[in-house]
């Protein structure tokens, strides 16, 4: 996917992971940045503490990209007549929110695009164009053989990324691109060998490498498996195999969940649209930023299917006004946490331990209500139970704002609206999203943290090193 390395706000650029097209959004907003560990429990200890936190406030320990929640729009908008949207006033008011990030076109329906450059010098002189490229390599070429009965080996895909390269270059407007792939598929053996042959062929001329991953399939989910610690640690194990392929042939070369979403089979209606989903959700931007994936792309910022944050009629999901809160208190230094302290000793063949997830990280720059060197935590409850935190060392004593978000309406965990501080969030008109109100707590207060939630809390005024200086 090539993106002009001088790209101003709004430019489109070309994809060639899912080759797919990628725009930047420029427009005011906050960025994010985070770092996180499950708490541990010391062994042999029996019994019931506070959980007691600390942050090293000395240096990040992961640096991420500006853009690091970006979106993917699915190329059916286009074909179904959707492009209404881009008079849409709400939505253009409800995307300004996510900035900045990349946008990405792409998804099983990319098939269909015809890519057409009358001014191509490289046709004229009798080979393929870039479009030829573009329309032949889509999503995932590790399921080439299931789509279209043929397959492609890594080392032929590095192969065609070098032609593509050379042809961009040829082309005044993307000269300069950047490009990204291979974006394959889940990392199984088959797959990771794909990614060898192209990595041994083509690994410094992507920019960065790319993948995607989906949890579960759409069409069995149930709303407990939302809840499952081993769910959400099913990406931990594929960062582990990404990372050693692309370390032993580019090492440091940067990588990109190019396409996530909670559930494949585009999704699940009262699932994957609802503030159940959030827990994975958030997770994932955790646990990506703090394993120092530098971009990750969310499928859907809006479709028809389950997976989006913004539904067919352009109202915000409970995703994405997490997405939102993300934007604007999460910046991209990743921080590391200390935790002591225990919860109930778990019974026999029980995982207790992992159901408390804490990330931590610098404010963002660009949310002004907050001075430099100020820190944000996210903390996901998977717990039934709420969970108390003191904050220690560096963060004692320290003023907090808390944004705790939960379902709301009777629906519970498969609700579609959510509650900031126990104040339903709707936009206020088209142009208008809410403010966003933090819930002050005295210095020195314990967090108490209510069962199966997520929420972010700013401290203030810590004056952290790592997080004085961009």
């Amino acid at each position: 996917m090539p993106c002009p390395s001088s790209c101003s706000p709004g430019l489109l650029a070309l994809m060639a992971p899912g080759l797919a097209l990628m725009a930047t959004f420029s427009l005011p907003s906050q960025a994010g940045d985070r770092r996180a560990l499950p708490v541990e429990k010391p062994p042999g200890v029996k019994g019931r503490t506070l959980i007691l936190l600390d942050v090293n406030t000395k240096s990040p320990v992961r640096i991420i990209s500006e853009n690091f929640l970006s979106l993917q729009l699915d190329p059916s908008i286009i074909h179904d007549g959707w492009l209404d949207f881009l008079s849409s006033r709400r939505l253009v008011t409800l995307a300004r929110g996510l900035a900045p990030a990349f946008l990405r076109f792409a998804g099983k329906r990319t098939d269909f695009l015809q890519f057409h450059n009358v001014k191509n010098p490289a046709k004229s002189r009798g080979g393929p164009g870039p479009d030829y490229y573009l329309k032949n390599y889509e999503d995932e070429p590790n399921n080439y053989r299931t789509l279209i009965g043929r397959s492609v080996n890594g080392s032929q895909l590095g192969k065609d990324y070098i032609q593509l390269r050379s042809l961009l270059q040829l082309i005044r407007t993307y000269s300069r691109a950047n490009l990204y792939g291979p974006n394959i598929g889940r990392p199984r053996k088959n797959v990771i060998a794909l990614l060898e042959g192209f990595m041994k062929v083509a690994g410094s001329t992507v920019d960065a490498v790319t993948w995607q991953h989906y949890y579960i399939d759409g069409r069995v989910a149930k709303v407990t498996d939302f809840l499952k610690t081993r769910l959400l640690d099913t990406l931990s194990d594929q960062i582990r195999k990404i990372q050693k392929v692309v370390n032993t042939y580019t090492p440091g070369k940067k990588i990109w969940l190019e396409g996530v979403g909670a559930t494949s089979a585009g999704g699940m209606n009262n699932l994957s649209d609802s503030y159940a989903a959030g827990f994975l959700w958030l997770n994932t931007l955790g646990l990506l930023a703090s394993r120092g994936i530098d971009v990750v792309v969310r499928h859907s910022f809006l479709d028809h299917s389950h997976n989006h944050l913004v539904d067919q009629n352009f109202n915000p999901l409970p995703d994405y006004w997490l997405s939102l809160l993300y934007k604007r208190l999460i910046g991209p230094k990743v921080l590391a946490i200390h935790v002591a302290g225990l919860q109930r000793k778990p019974r026999p063949g029980r995982v207790i331990r992992d159901k408390l997830r804490i990330y931590a990280h610098c404010t963002s720059y660009h949310n002004h209500n907050y001075v430099r060197g100020s820190i944000t935590l996210y903390i996901i409850n998977l717990h039934r139970s709420r969970k108390k935190i003191k904050l220690a060392g560096t963060l004692r004593d320290k003023i907090v704002h808390q944004y705790l978000l939960q379902p709301y309406g009777k629906d519970g965990l498969h609700s579609k609206s959510v509650q900031l501080n126990g104040q339903p969030l709707a936009m206020v008109d088209d142009g208008t999203l809410p403010e966003l109100k933090p819930r002050p707590l005295r210095a020195g207060r314990t967090l108490v943290i209510p069962p199966l939630t997520m929420s972010f809390y700013v401290v203030k005024n810590v004056n952290a090193l790592a997080c004085r200086y961009r």
